[in-house]
């Protein structure tokens, strides 16, 4: 069994491989049962969870011989964490043989989570946002906004990004870092509505317990992709975004019970389950068309799925 680190992975990902090995997971017949949670209680502290994530499959990873992979994601989430100086959230990916159940190699679970959010995301906007897309806005500046800027620019011609955060200097900090990778300027801004009108793609992740993205805002023809906001109180468009646009999910059952941006509108009657366009299985089978026109609102809300983690898993595997 191989053990594959966060810079190994790192090292053999791209996010226009990974957006096709994710399209081909999409189009494929994958096995993704409930989440598992577990409480764990602490005689000091907060309760600890344990999630379960697990998935398995008979599909080719893209430009590979076919085989069938069991994988398991298993996060835990030790909210006291901070007080002893580890991250609250931890995870590690198992990927196991179809054929024979034996273990083939243990990942780091928070690079192969960063890697396949911020690559659906990219692969939603590859049928949503509009193929001339060169102006991103970047809300939040936290762990994974630095993969969504990259993934968005591998699907779309992206030459200006702006990232807006509530703590400008985080955002300051990112531009920094990000300023001239693949060619790209990119500056902060602490004018989240001048950054919306002026954006070709709006991408959100944040925890924002309020809507930040106001529907008047958005310019015919944007696309708003919204990655945060993953609990059914948390929140980061408001009702006005999602009347406007055309809806989209990754999948309907998560998004239509974990994510804020769906679950409140639905709850107070402003859009129906019917109000969803599509989801990526049909966007990715051809089922559903996304934009339909070029002045068109398009709105991806993602909760994540197993599926994104095996895909993931199976092309680290196969790279390595």
């Amino acid at each position: 069994m191989r053990v594959i680190t966060a810079a190994e992975i790192n090292g053999v990902m791209t996010f226009r491989e990974l957006v096709e090995t994710l399209r081909s997971a999409f189009r494929a017949d994958i096995e993704t049962p409930v989440r598992h949670h577990h409480s764990i209680a602490r005689p000091e502290g907060a309760d600890a969870t344990l999630l379960l994530m697990p998935a398995w499959n008979d599909f080719a990873a893209q430009g590979h011989t076919k085989r069938g992979y069991v994988g398991v994601k298993i996060v835990s989430v030790f909210p006291d964490n901070n007080k002893i100086q580890k991250p609250s959230v931890m995870g590690t990916y198992m990927l196991m043989s179809g054929q024979s159940g034996e273990p083939l190699a243990v990942m780091d679970g928070q690079a192969i989570t960063l890697w396949r959010t911020a690559a659906a995301s990219a692969l939603a906007a590859s049928y949503l946002a509009r193929e001339d897309s060169t102006r991103l806005l970047m809300v939040g500046a936290g762990s994974l906004s630095p993969y969504l800027i990259r993934a968005h620019a591998a699907v779309r011609p992206i030459s200006e990004v702006l990232i807006w955060n509530r703590t400008e200097a985080r955002a300051e900090r990112l531009a920094r870092s990000m300023d001239g990778t693949g060619g790209l300027t990119v500056r902060a801004t602490t004018d989240l509505e001048g950054g919306v009108r002026g954006a070709d793609i709006i991408s959100c992740a944040t925890i924002s317990s309020e809507p930040l993205i106001k529907g008047i805002w958005l310019e015919d023809g944007s696309h708003l992709d919204l990655v945060g906001a993953f609990r059914p109180d948390l929140r980061e468009s408001d009702d006005d975004a999602i009347k406007r646009a055309r809806l989209f999910v990754d999948t309907r059952e998560g998004a239509l019970s974990e994510a804020g941006d769906m679950v409140q509108p639905l709850a107070d009657g402003i859009i129906t389950p019917e109000d969803i366009a599509g989801d990526l299985f049909e966007l990715c089978r051809g089922e559903k068309a996304g934009r339909r026109f070029y002045d068109q609102v398009t709105l991806f809300k993602s909760t994540g799925t197993a599926i994104e983690d095996l895909a993931a898993a199976i092309h680290v595997f196969q790279k390595t």
